[in-house]
């Protein structure tokens, strides 16, 4: 029932001011006394799931952008991060939504649907479901071809409603958080809520492999091969990889280009809302 509700909403645009958004393979946590930060959002989800963990007794809020690539370490991350707010609450409980994913022919949502629902099952806290819109429950059919229904979600850390969502601004920063995603990152916590502040890095790769080779390719083939449901993924995917992959050539080498004192890129709300690069020696 809830799934159905949830799924009957048209998606809403949010705008930058307030919201940190949340890229595939991050993750954030932050409290209703955030005084930069009301709105968590992901999108772009296909097989992927987009997490929201919470505690319902200090309001701290946990989104993330699940691709099944380490899910038992990814839970006891989160978890963690949530419970580190919410020790001092004294009362409230843990609540997980889980969203996305579709009946894609691979199977890898349900995989990944699995493999959360297990990862939340061992852990030692008692976790209670509340959202459950994934895979099948998120599915919806098109001249036989399956789509998601939602591919990206919201939620409001001061309400803690929770809502189809778009973004249209998936900043700052966006190619090289995607650079750190394609070259094989953990699960990384962008956000120091304490200090309010969004922290990128510093992040090592090395050259990517036959980067001039896909950048040669035509959309089909960079669809085909670097995507992990090709029909349904939504029009910006081949032009948020081409992008990405030309950010990969031009910094083979993050620690000279993009990291050369070893020191985070730092980011804070300014007055309008919107975020901001700080000085990373004023700290």
């Amino acid at each position: 029932e809830k799934a159905k509700l949830l799924r009957s909403q048209p998606a809403q645009v949010v705008e930058p001011k307030g919201l940190l958004y949340v890229q595939q393979r991050e993750f954030a946590v932050t409290t209703p006394k955030d005084g930069s930060v009301s709105i968590l959002g992901s999108d772009d989800a296909t097989t992927c799931h987009i997490v929201v963990l919470r505690h319902t007794g200090s309001g701290a809020t946990c989104l993330t952008h699940c691709d099944g690539s380490d899910t038992e370490a990814e839970v006891s991350l989160i978890v963690s991060a949530v419970k580190s707010f919410s020790d001092a609450a004294g009362w409230g409980r843990l609540e997980v939504h889980l969203v996305g994913g579709f009946n894609d022919d691979r199977q890898l949502s349900q995989k990944l649907t699995n493999q959360l629902l297990r990862a939340f099952d061992l852990q030692t806290d008692d976790i209670h479901l509340v959202t459950f819109c994934v895979t099948e429950l998120n599915d919806r059919e098109e001249k036989d071809i399956h789509f998601p229904v939602i591919y990206g979600i919201a939620v409001n850390v001061k309400t803690a409603e929770i809502f189809p969502a778009t973004f249209p601004e998936k900043g700052p920063d966006e190619d090289l958080r995607s650079a750190h995603i394609l070259t094989g990152a953990p699960l990384t916590n962008i956000y120091d809520t304490r200090r309010e502040q969004l922290r990128i890095g510093p992040y090592f790769w090395r050259p990517f492999p036959h980067v001039d080779f896909w950048l040669e390719q035509d959309d089909k083939q960079i669809l085909q091969n670097l995507s992990t449901s090709p029909l349904a993924e939504p029009p910006h995917f081949v032009s948020h990889i081409r992008s990405t992959l030309t950010f990969l050539k031009e910094h083979p080498f993050p620690s000279r280009s993009l990291f050369p004192d070893w020191k985070p890129r730092l980011y804070k709300k300014n007055q309008q809302g919107l975020w901001e690069q700080v000085c990373s020696d004023k700290i």
